[in-house]
């Protein structure tokens, strides 16, 4: 089978890799459609290496079918899903843990599809698991055009609370606004301190950081929960203890990458039953930015690198090689158009 492999000059290259080898608990994946995150980026460049276990390639959220599957799983040869990955998913095939497996929601794409796990898993993790967010709670997202942002201020609106939001144009304001958020701040041109002060926030889903953290933190409603999950501004800050413990105020760092299999596999649950029927009827939407063909992956993340993306970027497989039918003997595979509609 092929996937995108890192060359030495850090250019993505559609590659012959060996085929996945199946793990007891393990399902066969026929890959229709692969998501991109913002860790892609970094894998790329050396410095997120994938967990023990898993594919040396990117990939951290995928939506297919399943070709082979283990003994009393919930799962068979046929089945539409999608999954969260330590990696792998940029390829034709990939091998996944049975419970890291979610049916596509009735009445999504593929390409729709391999926009969930990731962003939605990562925004159930810490606002529902880390914050305990409550109805009515105001919560700060950052970046919330992203696809994380995306996940995120739907995921607060299903649940009762408020949203602020951060942007960086005015397009992607507009955006967030129909999406739901109450409160946007344009950070290019609004100040997010001053719009604190006049509505604290109870939490913050932070994927910034930056030396503005500090003063920022400092601005929540008592017993705020600050969840920084990136530092795209910078890893430095600088923050007033004595106005952080008086106030109890919880600063929280938080990555979904490194959460045990279990611990993966206990969120994907509690998302399914949470989501999955607003999921299927339409009242939360992934949103997809761009679908390319797998071999434009170089152009995909360039997207991404220039933080161009309101939601999602996609990659689509062409899965024409020969793949494994569940009883093992080979089967043509099927061109897959550019913009899957499964």
């Amino acid at each position: 089978m092929h996937a995108v492999l890192v060359d030495g000059q850090q250019s993505l290259v559609w590659s012959e890799v060996p085929e996945p080898v199946l793990k007891p608990g393990e399902l066969l994946v026929d890959v229709h459609a692969a998501a991109l995150n913002r860790a892609d980026l970094l894998q790329r460049e050396g410095n997120y290496p994938p967990p023990p276990g898993w594919p040396a390639w990117m990939g951290l959220e995928v939506a297919g079918i399943v070709l082979e599957s283990p003994p009393g799983s919930r799962w068979k040869a046929g089945d539409k899903v999608c999954a969260l990955l330590g990696g792998g998913g940029y390829a034709e095939r990939v091998a996944v843990p049975a419970n890291l497996v979610m049916p596509v929601p009735e009445g999504l794409s593929m390409v729709e599809a391999a926009a969930i796990p990731e962003a939605f898993a990562t925004s159930y993790l810490n606002l529902c698991i880390e914050a305990g967010m409550q109805a009515g709670e105001r919560v700060l997202i950052q970046a919330g055009a992203s696809g994380l942002g995306i996940a995120a201020i739907q995921l607060v609106k299903a649940l009762g609370g408020e949203v602020m939001a951060t942007v960086s144009t005015a397009e992607k304001a507009d955006f967030v606004r129909k999406l739901g958020a109450d409160i946007v701040v344009n950070r290019t041109v609004d100040d997010l301190g001053a719009a604190m002060d006049e509505h604290p926030v109870d939490i913050a889903l932070d994927c910034i950081g930056g030396r503005g953290l500090g003063k920022q933190i400092e601005k929540m409603a008592r017993g705020g929960r600050w969840i920084v999950i990136a530092t795209l501004g910078g890893a430095i800050t600088e923050i007033n203890m004595n106005t952080f413990f008086m106030r109890g105020l919880k600063l929280i760092g938080s990555t979904l990458r490194s959460r045990s299999p279990a611990m993966k596999a206990e969120i994907l649950a509690r998302l399914e039953r949470t989501l999955w029927d607003a999921l299927s009827s339409g009242a939360i939407k992934p949103v997809i930015h761009k679908t390319l063909p797998i071999r434009q992956a170089e152009e995909a993340q360039a997207i991404l690198q220039r933080r161009e993306n309101i939601g999602k970027v996609v990659l689509t497989v062409k899965n024409n090689a020969p793949r494994r039918s569940p009883a093992g003997e080979v089967k043509p595979g099927r061109a897959l158009p550019d913009s899957d509609t499964d």
